[in-house]
């Protein structure tokens, strides 16, 4: 799916200006952003295995698109890996710099980006921002070394989170989430492009971020517990089908 009437990459900008955008300010106020910051602890080291284990590399050369605050790139270079760091925001590039002593790069730089350059590229909950999503993935696949690994990580609409929320789901996030993915749609973008997917991961923690926040757009208000419930809910759905979960982590091959 796709939201209809999006800004362009000239007028996007100011939807990200907000002080509550936890992947530009890495703020940790209000009782959701800082359970946030307390898992992030641990799932930055997550991927940072998981990394490890598909790409068969202790270090090797990896672009993270979409930096943030470079929270997950700097994991990585402290793990010994040549990390490039790609970052549209210059206020967010400059806390990063601030924050971890990175020099992110601008995004606009990836199509200038040599051929077979990097043994993984990731994106996390990156895919559903870009504008010219077919152009950035062709130049993916270019830069990819031929045993290179790419990771996306995604919302799932078809969760069971997304279907009790509907209109209020927080992963929705018009109007910056330009494109919505189920796993079927995906694959068949992937495959579009030369790319295929090898495995698929859910992200267990999504669900209960995702639905606390959604409580509080359908409310007005937070409810922690039913917040709780329906995080949990989801998860036990993903158990019997991971395809169900509120977002997946998608392990992508040429082909």
């Amino acid at each position: 799916m796709f939201t209809q009437d999006v800004p362009g990459q000239e007028a996007i900008g100011g939807y990200y200006k907000s002080d509550n955008y936890i992947s530009h300010t890495d703020t940790n106020k209000g009782l959701v952003n800082n359970l946030y910051h307390q898992v992030r602890k641990r799932t930055l080291k997550q991927k940072q295995q998981l990394i490890n284990k598909v790409s068969g590399l202790n270090h090797g050369k990896l672009l993270d698109i979409g930096a943030g605050t470079g929270a997950f790139a700097n994991q990585m270079k402290q793990a010994g890996w040549d990390v490039t760091g790609l970052e549209p925001d210059t206020a967010t590039v400059r806390r990063a710099k601030d924050l971890y002593g990175l020099t992110l790069k601008s995004s606009s730089e990836l199509m200038g980006m040599p051929t077979e350059s990097f043994d993984a590229v990731t994106m996390w909950h990156v895919l559903e921002h870009v504008h010219d999503l077919h152009e950035t993935l062709e130049k993916i696949k270019d830069i990819m070394v031929k045993s290179g690994v790419l990771i996306v990580a995604v919302p799932n609409y078809t969760s069971f989170d997304a279907t009790a929320y509907q209109q209020y789901w927080a992963a929705y996030d018009v109007p910056r989430h330009l494109y919505h993915f189920s796993p079927l749609s995906i694959r068949l973008l992937m495959d579009k492009h030369g790319l295929v997917v090898d495995k698929i991961k859910p992200m267990w923690f999504d669900s209960f971020y995702v639905s606390l926040l959604s409580e509080e757009y359908r409310n007005g208000k937070q409810n922690l517990v039913s917040g709780f419930m329906h995080g949990l809910k989801s998860n036990m759905k993903a158990i019997g089908d991971k395809k169900k979960a509120s977002s997946l982590i998608y392990i992508i091959r040429k082909k």
